[in-house]
């Protein structure tokens, strides 16, 4: 059975592409979902999303729903499907709505500062 939790990311964190700070925030969420590494959502609100560029891609998972995905726009470069959202979420899940994550890379950095 998959048990997910959700909760306040301890402290400040902040999400870097292309060498730029595209978003900090100190409320961001911590999802934990057992099998895989924790994801930090991002209030909305807390990222520049002049930087994000809606992709045709979307993928669905039976415990949060049907996942949006962004591509991040540098000055060099396009980061294909580095972000995503759950627009309408699964009701155990409703906190993240309105929150982004982002698959960290060489190009994309998360982290608490």
């Amino acid at each position: 059975m998959t048990k997910i939790t959700i909760e306040p990311a301890a402290g400040t964190w902040s999400v870097r592409a292309g060498g730029a700070v595209i978003g900090e925030s100190g409320n961001a969420l911590e999802l934990s979902e057992n099998g895989y590494p924790p994801v930090i959502y991002f209030p909305r609100s807390d990222i520049a999303t002049a930087f994000l560029d809606a992709s045709d891609r979307s993928t669905t998972c039976p415990h949060k729903g049907t996942a949006s995905y962004y591509s991040i726009v540098t000055k060099s470069r396009t980061i294909e499907n580095a972000a995503w959202s759950y627009e309408s979420p699964k009701d155990d899940v409703s906190e993240i709505k309105d929150y982004l994550a982002f698959h960290g890379s060489d190009l994309v950095t998360i982290e608490r500062v």
